[in-house]
């Protein structure tokens, strides 16, 4: 090697050292993470087609905002909160994070958003249900985007209890998510006059339901509730369906996606209410973009997914309307926009982070009604955004009381 290379050489691992290719990255691109289920019983719901759907969202801004490219981060915090927790630190510390996405599983999210709120970095849980993330658990840089646990009781326990479901019994999942959605159902089946007769808690991804459905079943309640999402909710209604327990306990599911309906089959899903944010079906804008996303993915996108290209995308446009990445600054753009694309037409961002749009009371079609492939659902009842969520709480201390 020539003394003019071997300059050139020690000149450039000198730069390294006193300035870090990560710390260029960071000035230089926009960063965004993604931590999610990839591989646990909610993977089928975000995953794979999460990642499609931010993919979707960046292409659609040409990869590029305010002349920086955009790059992406993927992991997978395997429903635990201190992965969770430590990838949200590692990315913030070395790689320049400047917007994390949450997938599924309310106790993650609420470890990652106190670590995005340490870093100044917004971070917008897509499919956490928690209601306590705008509650008790709100942050300054928290965006709730999709749903909570209030929104799923209003709708599917008010519908359930309006048709003769008066009292119940759950089968909960045993961490935040299923105790707060638990709690939410309840207070509703309450207020319309039923009432609440037990429940018990199942271990997250269970491979045996049938103690726990004998004791619903043992309880004499009319309605089995539901208070699990995912592959848990998928196998628990398998199993409350072989051992015949549909026939004399009306299921409730409190969290439902679409890949669930297809998983289980019109025929044992049939009559089945539920509580989306969005579904595929919708309009012709929901038609397009769905199209693209089974282009690419061979299924339709749950609500999750959709939320997560909205959630981009209206990224995106905070970060262009404030011309700049700074978390403070793009928060304040993000609470002042409207939201109005594919995902919603009526959503804006409360104080308390909480994203406010319609959502929608949903019954599962039989096979004889489904007229094509994934024509699962009949809209039961449109709920505006106030409906769905009620006013806020006073619980978290960035709103007012």
């Amino acid at each position: 090697m020539g003394l003019q290379a071997l300059a050139i050489v020690l000149a450039a691992t000198l730069a390294s050292i006193a300035d870090p290719p990560i710390a260029l990255a960071a000035g230089s691109e926009v960063v965004i993470g993604d931590i999610d289920d990839l591989s646990g019983l909610y993977a089928d719901s975000n995953g794979a087609g999460a990642i499609e759907a931010i993919k979707m969202a960046i292409g659609d801004f040409d990869a590029t905002v305010l002349g920086r490219k955009i790059v992406t981060l993927v992991a997978d915090h395997q429903n635990k909160p201190d992965i969770g927790a430590s990838k949200s630190r590692e990315w913030a510390d070395q790689n320049g994070l400047n917007m994390l996405l949450g997938g599924a599983n309310t106790g993650v999210s609420i470890a990652m958003a106190k670590v995005a709120a340490a870093k100044n970095v917004p971070f917008f849980a897509i499919g956490a249900a928690g209601a306590s993330l705008a509650n008790e658990d709100c942050t300054a840089y928290t965006v709730q985007y999709v749903y909570n646990t209030t929104a799923l009781a209003n709708g599917t326990a008010t519908a359930i209890v309006e048709t003769g479901g008066k009292t119940w019994f759950y089968l909960t999942a045993d961490y935040a998510f299923g105790t707060q959605l638990q709690n939410a159902a309840s207070k509703v089946v309450e207020v319309h006059g039923g009432k609440n007769v037990g429940a018990v808690r199942v271990p997250l991804s269970a491979s045996d339901f049938s103690s726990f459905l004998l004791q619903a079943q043992a309880s004499g309640a009319q309605v089995l509730g539901l208070a699990n999402a995912g592959e848990d909710f998928t196998n628990s209604l398998k199993a409350a369906n072989e051992f015949g327990i549909t026939r004399t306990m009306k299921p409730a599911g409190l969290l439902v996606a679409i890949n669930n309906i297809h998983s289980l089959g019109l025929q044992a899903a049939q009559g089945l209410y539920l509580t989306t944010a969005w579904y595929w079906d919708l309009n012709e804008e929901t038609r397009a973009f769905s199209k693209r996303f089974f282009d690419k993915m061979h299924k339709e996108p749950t609500m999750y997914q959709a939320g997560y290209y909205s959630a981009t995308v209206t990224y995106l446009k905070a970060v262009k309307a404030a011309g700049t990445t700074d978390g403070d600054a793009v928060m304040a753009q993000l609470k002042k926009m409207k939201i109005s694309d594919m995902f919603t037409k009526s959503g804006y961002i409360r104080a308390d982070g909480l994203m406010v749009h319609d959502m929608y009371v949903m019954q599962v079609k039989s096979p004889q009604e489904s007229k094509y492939p994934w024509d699962y659902y009949k809209v039961v009842k449109v709920m505006g955004g106030e409906q769905a969520f009620g006013p806020i709480t006073g619980l978290c201390t960035l709103a007012p009381k």
